[in-house]
């Protein structure tokens, strides 16, 4: 455990992801956690947060990982009780539970969601798409026209927590991502109340240039270094022969 009254004012670092999240979280929070599949999600932060054994939680997350690893983990020990996803088809625990009525879930199309975590960060509190007019997406949501074409009004979310991963971080909190790992991270960042930030990377604030920051610090209220993470692969497919 960091103790905190030995830390510099205005430092985020932290020593490990169990510290970092030691007086955040609790029971029945709101959490938006990074990733896109296996891609870019905070492993340590989530094997924190399993260990933590904090309930009732609610998960914004692009899916839940695969059974046993990432979002999975969470489900596996029944701390998630409700969903915010868009894409789970490859979590076998996951569809147990909600096809047997114990997991809650807030299905989104995949834009939506992205959308909705970028408006609830910048205090947008909803927004009209076309996406999911006249489908189950839009049941009990109100519908407006505008010239001609019917949207559907979706809301902002905002979360009490935010876990994500970014490749690379300076002392200050600027995030560098790589790849997909874009896809969510920053945006989830930005929705929550309070921000931890999992890095493989930690360098002196003014290292990185500031054209090539993806998310800047004033968004990241933490950080923790896991140098080397599992970064499992979701499907591996290979060809034969060498073809």
């Amino acid at each position: 455990m960091v103790d905190a009254a030995a830390r510099s004012p205005g430092d985020k670092v932290y020593a490990d992801a169990a510290s970092a999240l030691a007086d955040l979280v609790a029971d029945g929070q709101t959490l938006a956690v990074g990733g896109f599949g296996l891609c870019g999600i905070p492993e340590a932060l989530i094997a924190a947060l399993r260990d933590s054994g904090v309930k009732g939680l609610t998960a914004i997350s692009n899916n839940a990982g695969v059974d046993g690893f990432g979002l999975g983990q969470l489900l596996e020990t029944r701390q998630i009780s409700k969903m915010i996803s868009s894409y789970v088809g490859e979590n076998k625990e996951f569809e147990r539970q909600f096809l047997a009525g114990e997991l809650e879930l807030e299905f989104n199309p995949q834009g939506t969601l992205a959308e909705r975590l970028r408006a609830g960060g910048a205090g947008i509190p909803a927004f009209f798409t076309a996406t999911g007019y006249g489908t189950v997406v839009a049941e009990g949501k109100e519908t407006r026209e505008f010239n001609g074409k019917h949207y559907v009004m979706e809301t902002g979310l905002v979360a009490d927590l935010s876990l994500v991963k970014a490749w690379k971080a300076d002392r200050s909190g600027n995030l560098v991502f790589r790849k997909t790992a874009r896809n969510f991270n920053p945006a989830c960042a930005m929705a929550g109340r309070v921000c931890v930030a999992e890095v493989e990377e930690l360098v002196d604030t003014g290292a990185i240039d500031p054209d090539h920051v993806h998310l800047p610090g004033i968004y990241v209220d933490r950080i923790v270094v896991n140098a080397s993470p599992e970064k499992r692969i979701e499907q591996r497919t290979v060809r034969e022969g060498g073809k």
